[in-house]
């Protein structure tokens, strides 16, 4: 998928509610199955709409069922071979088929904890779902391993029918976390405000949606082709932006006579300014996939990051300013900086 893709008004507005349209497909997606299961006398019919909802029901991205699906087809058809070895072993010898069953589950236990365990552990389970079949009984067996396939296909199928993406809905949730923050930045700096508002829920809450939005890293990845690292960069930066505007919270309330110096210093004021426009641009760029206007910000925050070093410069001599002052620049500059970080992230993102 193309990362600049502008979104539509009823894409925000279905991707906002993906809740209610991945259950609204699986929902679809089971009645179609088991139609078609039902007028094609499938076989051990089950398996196909149990394979449809383990595969679809805990991830709706598609950057996630494909690979998913692929990885239980796999898991599917190494574990329906040992299955179908077993069920001859078991004519043969009982113990002889144990032992290979024990040897099949030792594999699948240790390659659980490597990189594929979802198609390590499938492996096991398709073991178990084969050997239940009668002794000697392929036909069961084979149909089984079939119904699974047949029913990682079927999620494929209808998760591809406007599939959901993660990359589109990590965008509109980075997007309402630029809202969010110039909007708390706006509530916690205002100065029409006497006393410090209370927006610590607010900022947990925050914090606790950037934390959340770690799970689309993998699936936007993969949709995307853009690097981990480069989403995991915006994640951290995401991070450290809430947790430094908390901390210039607290310097810029610490005293009546250090605030009232704050909010009338200008470069302090255009710092805010900058910080609020850049964020708007960051919203924006997200929605329509342009990230021309964020580009032409980072200019003038490379300014206000020269500013502020000079402010800093001048201060470290004199020891009559207040420690909140100093504190409070050196936090506005920190995160001029990291806003800057930011903008040069998601732009790339954004390009790629």
């Amino acid at each position: 998928m193309r990362p600049d893709k502008s979104l539509s008004p009823f894409e925000i507005r279905l991707y906002r509610h993906y809740r209610l349209v991945h259950g609204v497909r699986i929902a679809l997606a089971f009645t179609l199955t088991f139609l078609l299961v039902r007028l094609l006398n499938v076989p051990e019919g089950t398996w196909p709409l149990i394979t449809l909802v383990v595969v679809m029901g805990p991830i709706s991205f598609w950057g996630n069922v494909v690979p998913r699906a692929f990885e239980r087809i796999g898991g599917t058809i190494f574990g329906a071979s040992v299955g179908l070895i077993a069920l001859k072993l078991e004519l043969i010898s009982l113990p002889i088929m144990l032992l290979w069953c024990a040897l099949a589950m030792f594999i699948c236990g240790y390659l659980t904890l490597g990189k594929r365990p979802y198609q390590a552990l499938l492996i096991g389970i398709t073991l178990s779902v084969v050997v239940g079949a009668p002794a000697g009984d392929l036909q069961i067996a084979l149909w089984r391993s079939g119904d699974v396939i047949l029913g990682s296909l079927l999620a494929m199928l209808f998760t591809s029918i406007y599939p959901q993406r993660a990359f589109i809905h990590w965008r509109i949730q980075m997007a309402t976390f630029a809202h969010t923050f110039t909007r708390l930045s706006q509530a916690g700096f205002s100065p029409n405000l006497v006393e410090r508002p209370r927006l610590d829920k607010s900022l947990h809450a925050m914090l606790s949606d950037v934390v959340k939005m770690r799970a689309l890293i993998v699936p936007a990845s993969k949709e995307t082709h853009i690097q981990k690292s480069v989403f995991e960069a915006i994640q951290t930066v995401s991070r450290n932006l809430v947790c430094t505007l908390e901390l210039q919270l607290n310097a810029h309330w610490a005293t009546r006579e250090s605030h009232f110096v704050m909010i009338n210093a200008h470069t302090l004021r255009e710092t805010q300014q900058m910080t609020h426009n850049t964020l708007a641009a960051l919203s924006k760029a997200l929605y329509e996939g342009n990230p021309s206007p964020v580009a032409a910000n980072n200019a003038r925050l490379a300014e206000i990051v020269g500013e502020l070093r000079e402010i800093m410069r001048q201060d470290e001599g004199n020891a009559l300013h207040e420690t909140s002052i100093h504190g409070y620049v050196w936090l506005s500059l920190e995160l001029a900086r990291q806003l800057a970080l930011l903008s040069h992230l998601i732009c790339r993102a954004l390009r790629k």
